[in-house]
């Protein structure tokens, strides 16, 4: 009870603030909008470059974390996409799609906050060491499956196909973050401090704003569809996920309590709107993914207290 008051509940507590807000007309879907875009485009992409450039690569940065988390990630959407093919008979873009809400974790917003609340700022290290390949590896597999998916009994070069996929993850805002984090942790590029001050107040508002907005866009996702796909793909993204990087880290590479405590907590998270927002970037199975972050996001309030009583 006591991680669920001081963990869990602050972080709900946003969410649900930016949720009623929009409910009650406090907010408008426009300003939403421009929160979550601020948030996404620019405040949290500098969250994710300070850390990354700042991470010790020979601490934090190593295999069995990454081998544990990603395992169970593509697991997960493995478990989401042939369910939705096979079982329950969707098509293959759709499948794609219900797939990339299976394995994509919202580690950042979500999974940052509880975890500094929960281990302490000194935890968030293997958090960014997770999530310094999160985006490209995901968005980069998720994005080349539906290209591929779509350009099927189409006439289209390879390297027309290489074209599509690489601009649409290079315009990623959170890649660019990352891979300037990147650029700067290993060539060891010195910015001057107004430089970092200034990084630092914009990265402060990420978190806050991101969470609030996250709210705020939820109210749009009214649970619709089919609910027994749904119910499979929110039990791929809080339950597969989590329980194949556990016992990965735990039993197989033996991982020590700090990187096993983020790699298990980054894989409990709910699918975050980046789910949504693949899904509907192609237009494919959008309801299905919307119900699925709404659904997800309100269970892993549930699940993640669990996976705190769990882990050591």
């Amino acid at each position: 009870m006591q991680a669920l008051l001081e963990v869990i509940l602050p972080v709900a507590l946003v969410v649900g603030y930016g949720y009623l807000a929009r409910v009650r007309g406090w907010i408008s879907d426009e300003a939403v909008a421009m929160l979550t875009k601020f948030a996404q485009n620019f405040a949290v992409p500098l969250l994710l470059f300070s850390g990354i450039a700042q991470m010790d690569l020979g601490e934090t940065f190593h295999l069995p974390l990454l081998l544990s988390f990603y395992i169970g990630a593509f697991s997960g959407g493995a478990f989401a996409f042939f369910g939705a093919r096979y079982l329950f008979k969707r098509s293959l873009t759709d499948s794609i799609a219900i797939g990339f809400v299976g394995w994509f974790s919202n580690g950042m917003l979500l999974g940052i906050p509880i975890t500094e609340r929960a281990y302490g700022i000194e935890a968030l290290a293997w958090n960014f060491a997770v999530i310094s390949i999160h985006a490209p590896l995901l968005y980069g597999c998720g994005i080349t499956a539906m290209e591929l998916a779509r350009a099927q009994g189409q006439n289209i070069s390879a390297t027309k196909l290489a074209k599509q996929v690489s601009s649409a993850i290079l315009h990623n805002p959170l890649i660019i973050g990352i891979s300037a984090g990147w650029i700067v942790n290993v060539t060891g590029l010195s910015l001057p401090l107004p430089v970092w001050d200034a990084v630092n107040l914009m990265k402060s508002s990420a978190i806050p704003v991101a969470l609030f907005g996250l709210g705020g866009v939820l109210v749009r996702y009214r649970p619709e569809g089919d609910m027994r796909i749904i119910a499979w793909t929110v039990t791929a993204s809080l339950v597969v996920h989590p329980l194949i990087t556990y016992g990965l880290g735990h039993f197989v590479f033996d991982l020590e309590v700090g990187p096993l405590r983020s790699a298990a907590l980054t894989a409990a998270m709910a699918t975050g709107v980046n789910g949504y927002l693949f899904a509907d970037m192609y237009g494919s199975a959008k309801r299905v993914a919307a119900s699925s972050v709404l659904i997800g996001t309100a269970l892993s309030a549930l699940t993640i207290w669990c996976w705190l009583a769990i882990l050591p």
